[in-house]
């Protein structure tokens, strides 16, 4: 299937971040939410990370002016009837999630491709509820996408080689690279992070070491960029949480089981960045910990 046109559901960060490369990739991007504040912010961040790249030189002015007229946005769900690809970004809920799919599965066309950007749902339970099985996967971005150059791409127990091979030459054109995981909790990348995240919450938890502490041993024993606890900060607590639950129900193994601390956090609303508060408290100058 040649695919010229892609719907893209959710403006929040991954979603404006899938209709940037996409657009750059000189696809026409039909962008979806169901906030007008929310499409006007996503539209601004879009600009101000391609100034960021013109000024870096890693596109041209008119490349960035062509890309930003690609990018329509629309408060109907409905309005994306007609696109060829349908990139679902919404809030990490089956039941939102599926809602989108039952108000989207009457307006499509027969051969457009659904997919969704979950970072743990199953992808083949996602499909069951949709008329096109076969036609519907994992398309899994990393955050930030237009940096981050890994796309996992998970089959359902149903979809189709067409579908496979159709989503693949996507991510080709996007000049990011793909890696296929099989349809199981978290998939590839999560299935890993997430524990070794929620294990460093347990060992600031059970007071083996502070966030601090534990975030430099982490940078500079392991020479990873962020420490997990920055890291979780940056992906969303909540986010995080909802992921080692998917683990715990889908997998039914206590080693997935997450740390009261993570879940006390998101109780209390601390959801890292985006919130100005988790483990570290970014109301200041400079983050500070927490605890």
């Amino acid at each position: 299937m040649d695919i010229k046109r892609i719907g893209i559901v959710g403006a929040g960060q991954m979603g404006n971040g899938i209709a940037h490369v996409c657009a750059l990739a000189g696809y026409d991007v039909l962008l979806s939410d169901v906030r007008d504040e929310a499409l006007s912010e996503a539209l601004t961040q879009i600009g101000r990370n391609m100034d960021r790249q013109v000024s870096r030189e890693k596109i041209s002015q008119s490349d960035r002016d062509e890309a930003m007229e690609r990018i329509g946005t629309t408060l109907k769900l409905t309005d994306l009837g007609p696109t060829d690809l349908i990139i679902e970004a919404a809030t990490e809920r089956e039941d939102i999630k599926n809602a989108i799919f039952a108000e989207l599965v009457p307006v499509l066309k027969p051969e457009t491709i659904l997919t969704s950007n979950t970072s743990s749902i199953s992808i083949t339970r996602l499909a069951s509820r949709t008329d096109r099985p076969e036609r519907f996967m994992g398309f899994h971005f990393m955050n930030p996408v237009p940096i981050m150059q890994l796309v996992e791409l998970i089959r359902g127990i149903a979809t189709n080689e067409d579908t496979y091979n159709a989503c693949q030459s996507v991510v080709t054109r996007l000049d990011k690279t793909s890696a296929t995981a099989e349809d199981f909790p978290a998939f590839i990348v999560n299935r890993i992070l997430m524990p070794m995240i929620n294990e460093a919450v347990y060992t600031l938890y059970e007071g083996v070491g502070t966030v601090t502490s534990i975030d430099t041993s982490m940078k500079l024993g392991a020479n990873h960029p962020m420490g997990p606890l920055e890291l979780a900060d940056f992906i969303g607590l909540d986010t995080c949480l909802a992921i080692m639950n998917v683990l715990h129900d889908g997998l039914a193994d206590t080693k997935y089981r997450p740390c009261p601390l993570l879940t006390k956090y998101v109780e209390a609303g601390w959801l890292g960045r985006k919130t100005n508060r988790g483990f570290y408290d970014y109301r200041g100058d400079t983050p500070t910990p927490t605890r």
